[in-house]
């Protein structure tokens, strides 16, 4: 069974607010979904965190490697076009576009043998999978009221992040975390997103290690990106003193970049990005590494509903795995897959046992997000 053509799709229309300091549009060209094609007619999906352009200039120099090569061998595939492009990729779009390969040839590899992606990754530890719902900070009084339409929806732990927190002073840091924990309770877990990977970052460790005294006070579960993504040695200093967990991890790529980090014990918590770290294969030898250092994973999840379907897999094969992000509301999640996401009870996803990555695409929406795909035959 071979591969014989690759659809780019980029997700414009639907945009979510990421935070950035240049503003935003729901015309943000930020997602784009890769649809893989073999010659039985099967069709796989993945996703990559990376705008469309990006992407069809990476498949540019990828398909003529991917074409003809095996449906049913998605670890060895990849890794083919990682070392074959190791001058013109090894991290950036290159890598984003290979990681959105390798899901699809995942989800194709699970439909052709009728199993779900989490069985052929090592077998499933869980069937459910607490989601926190994943938010933007925002001036208390807004803050306060988006903070109760999460919990409504159902989410049982919110992460909030970014502007504005961390670019004000320490006191406004602390009325926004104080106005989140009043706004919710003390049941709804929380955790902190500083986005460090933000441009010309201020912060250094001592900033990070003060706010992290902090958030302790206010039962915060982890503090996120506390620091620029390559300080390493900041890292293992703050989280060898935080009283809170230290999370991060999610610009990184490959396993050769995560190595350091977990070797060294810079996070507590590692998040992966299934759909910018190298996919699915990628984030195994990821996940096993962090499994013998002792480091958490949590995979960062701020995409679409095929990058969710994803991590829903990966958390049932996870032996530790705790939580899921689920970025809300958002419409490339709700409007893409055909069966909704459903949280139950206690603010948990079922994780589907469904061949592949165990959801279908609608194709309503995809036509409405993407109209024109680029092929590639």
């Amino acid at each position: 069974m071979k591969i014989v053509g690759i659809d780019v799709c980029p997700l414009v229309g639907g945009t979510v607010d990421g935070g950035w300091p240049q503003g935003h549009e729901p015309q943000e060209d930020l997602h784009t979904l890769i649809r893989l094609h073999a010659d039985d007619g099967i069709l796989g999906f993945g996703s990559c965190f990376t705008s469309g352009k990006l992407v069809e200039g990476a498949v540019q120099l990828l398909w003529p490697l991917l074409k003809g090569q095996s449906a049913v061998e998605p670890e060895r595939v990849s890794e083919m076009l990682h070392q074959s492009t190791f001058w013109q990729g090894r991290g950036g779009a290159v890598t984003h576009a290979i990681s959105g390969i390798d899901l699809a040839l995942w989800d194709i590899m699970g439909k052709i043998c009728g199993q779900p992606v989490s069985r052929l990754l090592g077998g499933n530890y869980r069937d459910r999978i607490k989601a926190y719902g994943s938010i933007l900070f925002d001036e208390p009084d807004d803050l306060a009221r988006n903070l109760a339409s999460v919990v409504e929806r159902g989410f049982r732990a919110i992460k909030m992040g970014w502007r504005p927190f961390g670019r004000r002073d320490r006191k406004f840091d602390e009325l926004l975390v104080k106005t989140a924990r009043e706004t919710v309770g003390d049941d709804i877990e929380l955790m902190v997103d500083a986005g460090g990977s933000e441009q010309f970052w201020p912060h250094g460790t001592n900033w990070a290690r003060n706010t992290a005294k902090m958030l302790a006070d206010y039962d915060i579960v982890w503090f996120e990106e506390a620091l620029p993504p390559d300080d390493i040695d900041g890292f293992v200093e703050l989280t060898r003193s935080s009283p809170v967990p230290i999370s991060g991890g999610e610009v990184l790529t490959r396993r050769q970049a995560f190595a350091p980090f977990l070797q060294r014990r810079a996070f507590d918590i590692i998040q992966p990005d299934v759909t910018k770290c190298g996919g699915l294969s990628e984030f195994k030898k990821i996940s096993q590494m962090a499994q013998d250092c002792n480091v958490q994973v949590v995979p960062h999840g701020w995409n679409t509903a095929v990058g969710l379907a994803a991590d829903l897999q990966i958390s049932a094969f996870l032996p530790n795995a705790r939580y899921v992000e689920y970025l809300t509301p958002c419409a490339y999640i709700e409007d893409l897959t055909a069966k909704p996401f459903q949280l139950d009870s206690d603010g948990c996803l079922s994780i589907p046992d469904a061949p592949g990555l165990g959801f279908d695409v609608s194709e309503e929406g995809l036509k409405r997000f993407c109209p024109q795909p680029i092929e590639f035959r």
